[in-house]
């Protein structure tokens, strides 16, 4: 895998939901639409594996995308002790549709998209829901849709839904989820994979669907 974003290639401080938070968005030239990344639980917008996906979108997908770390730095070193703010998908989703707002008001010509993972992807899917004319389309890679609730019957967004093979407790929640859902949706599972995408191939998977997801609905 390669990831060549370093910390500070386009750094950005969002203020959302009552916090600032930071980011890296990068824009191709030409982009029509960005990219708004949730990582999982325990992660940062330095994940390897969104990275990687990140890097697919802007290369093969010409897509802006905007990796950002939802909770602050204060908040992570809690996290890290009681690991339950990963998981408190509704402030997740706040800042989320703040993080929307600012993209809406500062790169008004690209269209919006969402890629969740774990958590993220129920917080991506809640944040669909709330503002469902911002966010045209979504992919959770091995995702916690179930987290949704809901706020899963009133996504409006096309959804793919991305799951390991072998992350069978997973793939059980995102048909459940899948099933509640009334959007355009699809469910791809990846053999082989397990809930990390570690093995060789799998993640590449994964970045080659999202672009294909994005590429359709983002432009």
């Amino acid at each position: 895998m390669t990831t060549t974003i370093d910390r500070d290639q386009g750094l950005i401080h969002i203020n959302a939901a009552g916090v600032t938070l930071e980011g890296n968005l990068i824009i191709p030239n030409g982009a029509t639409g960005v990219v708004l990344f949730a990582h999982g639980s325990g992660s940062s917008r330095f994940s390897s594996r969104n990275r990687h996906v990140a890097e697919v979108l802007r290369t093969r997908g010409n897509l802006a995308t905007l990796l950002i770390d939802l909770l602050t730095a204060e908040e992570e070193l809690v996290d890290t002790r009681t690991a339950h703010l990963r998981f408190d998908i509704e402030l997740l989703a706040d800042r989320l549709v703040g993080t929307s707002e600012w993209l809406a008001r500062e790169r008004p010509n690209l269209k919006i998209g969402l890629f969740g993972a774990s958590p993220g992807g129920g917080a991506a899917l809640v944040t669909a829901a709330r503002v469902p004319d911002r966010i045209k389309a979504v992919v959770s890679r091995g995702g916690r849709p179930d987290l949704a609730g809901a706020a899963l019957a009133h996504v409006k967004a096309p959804t793919l839904l991305i799951v390991g093979g072998d992350d069978t407790p997973v793939i059980q929640m995102n048909q459940e989820a899948y099933d509640r859902m009334t959007a355009l949706r699809k469910m791809i599972i990846i053999p082989g994979a397990s809930h990390l995408f570690d093995e060789p191939g799998t993640l590449e998977e994964v970045a080659r669907l999202a672009t294909e997801w994005f590429e359709k609905y983002l432009r």
